[in-house]
């Protein structure tokens, strides 16, 4: 014997207002056609008296009803007043039903991001913010979005990020935000006073806050600096530097994306060597870092000293010198292990 697989199925509020509106049409179509046979009308006639019946609005008849005609009418008036109640508890159902999800989602995703520490926030989701949101996700980060305009929190939603939807330079938000227990923030608003305001607000309530920001010019590099940005990148310069590249030194150029960017199975990463680390005290012959790691260490950065890039053999590493490593993704993954077990 045939289950009916949909049987005892609750209908979805865009089902039963597909079966509100059938039932309307179906209505319009026994209306017309009753007025038709029972009262002899034009199908015009018939459909007018129709519409004005199952709406109720009271106006005329067309022509003096038979007895046999105002029982339809009747009938026709009940039935338009219960497909009417129905349509409009469905309506009021989609309604609330989809700010209830828009509520409950938005409450969920401020819960989760109220429990982040030692997280990224982007200000911003224009061409860059996403060009970095996407990389975070790549590499499987904690990271917050904020963003007010409408048309980039749809993309956040269709994305599937987290995000604060409001005014980045506003105190509240960024508390939304995490900005006290937060990494790294990266400010990619397009206006470089508003990445200014931000820097400065930003560091006001977060003093170990690492501050990245956008500048379109020179002397927008130097108010960030001054307002206590950590980085400033300059988007235009980065790809006019890329594109002498490509010309000049195409392979070098290959190279580095593929390195940097995690296109290939060898790749550039940083760590620090924490206390009571065993590399702690050696030098880089005696580390062995690439015997057995396969990783070559291309740089080392001191507290309070600048990147020595190349170290030779005898550098010695100390705790948290920030090592900047090339290696395959597993060996890179091993030590990264070694150095926090």
């Amino acid at each position: 014997m045939a289950v009916d697989q949909n049987a005892g199925i609750p209908l979805t509020a865009t089902q039963k207002l597909n079966l509100a509106l059938g039932g309307l049409m179906i209505a319009i179509v026994l209306g017309s056609t009753g007025f038709i046979l029972l009262e002899g009308m034009d199908p015009l006639d018939a459909l007018y008296m129709t519409i004005i019946t199952l709406s109720t609005v009271g106006f005329g008849e067309v022509k003096t009803l038979h007895p046999e005609g105002r029982v339809f009418v009747i009938f026709l008036i009940l039935f338009g007043v219960a497909l009417a109640g129905f349509t409009a508890t469905v309506i009021g159902q989609i309604v609330l039903e989809g700010q209830f999800k828009e509520i409950l989602g938005r409450r969920k995703m401020e819960n989760k991001i109220r429990k982040f520490s030692n997280h990224f926030i982007i200000a911003g989701f224009g061409r860059v913010g996403r060009q970095v949101a996407m990389e975070f996700q790549r590499k499987k980060v904690n990271f917050v979005v904020i963003e007010k305009d409408e048309e980039a929190v749809s993309l956040l939603h269709r994305d599937g990020f987290l995000f604060i939807q409001g005014e980045a330079t506003d105190d509240d938000t960024l508390r939304r935000a995490g900005i006290e227990l937060a990494r790294t923030l990266i400010s990619t608003l397009p206006d470089e006073a508003h990445n200014v305001y931000l820097t400065l607000t930003a560091r006001d309530m977060n003093r170990n806050l690492q501050i990245i920001a956008r500048a379109d010019y020179e002397e927008g590099v130097k108010k960030l600096m001054r307002a206590g940005a950590n980085h400033v990148v300059t988007p235009h310069v980065l790809g006019g530097i890329r594109m002498a590249m490509a010309s000049l030194r195409p392979n070098v150029l290959d190279f580095m994306s593929a390195t940097s960017l995690g296109e290939s199975d060898l790749t550039i990463e940083e760590m620090v060597v924490p206390g009571g680390c065993e590399l702690a005290g050696k030098s880089l012959v005696e580390s062995n870092l690439k015997k057995e790691f396969g990783i070559t260490i291309i740089g080392v950065k001191k507290e309070d000293r600048e990147m020595v890039i190349a170290p030779g053999p005898e550098t010695v590493l100390e705790e948290n010198d920030i090592l900047v490593l090339i290696g395959k993704m597993q060996g890179l993954e091993d030590l990264s292990k070694k150095l926090t077990t």
